[in-house]
């Protein structure tokens, strides 16, 4: 064993895949190219497939902001594009990650609004998880002088995310009530912070009975995810919520439709029970597809029910609502700055502990957002058995580790 883990720790200083390092070694042998750190996913499947290695540093085309990452953020979508259940994701090999904060370092042609030293936090399309970024300037925002790198790679996705599905899908008013899935993670912290900027609004939140103690106070009620709450819930709303979130989909997409009552939204903005091993399972998928409940347009008409779906990803990269976005952004530093809301940060993890974060996702652990540090040095301890499996019978590239991910902590914030 002390060989192995000596064997698995060297191969971590490295992190440098075979297939991949060939990448790297093509960029420039003469050594004129800037390179950079990044996380490059070799091919779909498991934990083994991601790797730290070295890319060429990209320059900023016309339009664009060049950024010195500081912080990027790790989202339950990560671990979709990691085991190919994206819609076309990008033909590996992939530097995934969607959400950055840093300093911008030099602009391209035809960029105003930024200088070079601002502390900015930004969108990307892919590339986030790198030690430099380049991004259009209509993505990138300048974060508040009293808001960490940490704090800004947990906000914009999240908060942007959780705004526009409370105010500009579900409009939400005073007296309303919600009920958020996943209520202790990233997007579910944010929805319940921003449900308390207005008056008596009643949050129904449903976790794993963990976490409880710790999100008690962020909602109205809370529930464990594996309890039947449709009936305690209308214990307390016999007619049911008026806003019903969900990430999860499967069986809850028709428990959420039952929960709404008359002119309730239903939005669905994931579909995290596709998710339930390492490597994407054909079974959980069908199962999930299979447990959807059919939606009847005649259904909905007569009873006066609202079906949504929300991608801010899809708002932003594919379908052009920057101006959109931006108006969001304005509003939620607004409120950042009147101490009205604050991103909840999980932990910080350096980038060659990537795997060990996605675990954490994997297992539902985090309260709040996990971060990727590009400048924390990695825990040896930590950085060495990423690769143990979720799926009892599924086979790794690589040995596997002393399967004791969920009691190992990262660098708490």
């Amino acid at each position: 064993m002390a060989k192995e883990g000596a064997d698995m720790t060297e191969e971590t200083e490295f992190m440098i895949d075979k297939n991949v390092g060939k990448e790297a070694e093509n960029v420039d042998s003469s050594g004129d190219a800037k390179e950079m750190r990044a996380v490059v996913l070799a091919g779909f499947g498991g934990l083994n497939k991601l790797r730290v290695t070295k890319k060429a540093m990209p320059e900023p085309q016309d339009g664009e902001v060049k950024i010195r990452v500081k912080a990027c953020g790790l989202n339950f979508l990560d671990l979709m594009v990691r085991q190919g259940t994206v819609d076309n994701p990008p033909k590996p090999p992939l530097v995934p990650g969607f959400e950055c904060s840093g300093i911008v370092e030099s602009l391209g042609e035809n960029t105003k609004g930024f200088e070079i030293g601002d502390r900015v936090m930004a969108f990307v399309n892919y590339n986030a998880w790198a030690e430099v970024v380049c991004t259009p300037v209509d993505f990138v925002y300048k974060m508040p002088d009293e808001m960490t790198f940490a704090e800004a790679a947990a906000f914009s996705l999240n908060f942007v995310a959780a705004y526009m599905m409370l105010f500009e899908v579900a409009s939400l008013r005073e007296g309303m009530s919600v009920l958020v899935h996943s209520a202790g993670g990233g997007v579910g912290q944010a929805v319940a912070q921003l449900c308390s900027t207005v008056p008596n609004v009643t949050v129904f939140g449903i976790a794993s009975c963990f976490k409880h103690a710790a999100i008690r106070d962020s909602v109205t009620h809370l529930f464990d995810r594996n309890v039947d709450y449709i009936q305690e819930v209308k214990k307390i709303c016999p007619e049911g919520v008026d806003v019903v979130l969900d990430c999860l989909c499967g069986e809850n997409t028709g428990k959420g439709l039952t929960l709404l009552k008359p002119l309730g939204t239903y939005i669905l903005y994931g579909a995290s029970n596709m998710v339930t091993g390492e490597t994407k399972s054909f079974f959980s998928f069908a199962k999930s597809w299979w447990q959807v409940e059919k939606v009847n347009p005649i259904k909905l008409y007569e009873e006066n029910k609202v079906i949504a779906g929300f991608s801010l990803l899809n708002l932003l990269f594919k379908q052009g609502r920057c101006s959109l976005v931006k108006s969001v952004m304005d509003k939620l530093l607004c409120l950042y700055e009147q101490k009205k809301i604050k991103p909840v940060v999980d932990s910080l993890w350096a980038l060659e502990e990537v795997k060990e974060a996605m675990q954490r996702i994997h297992d539902r652990g985090n309260i709040g957002k996990l971060i990727l540090d590009v400048e924390k040095s990695p825990t040896p301890l930590m950085a060495s058995d990423s690769t143990e499996t979720s799926e009892a019978g599924e086979e790794e590239e690589e040995p596997e580790g002393d399967n004791d991910s969920k009691e190992r902590m990262p660098f708490i914030h």
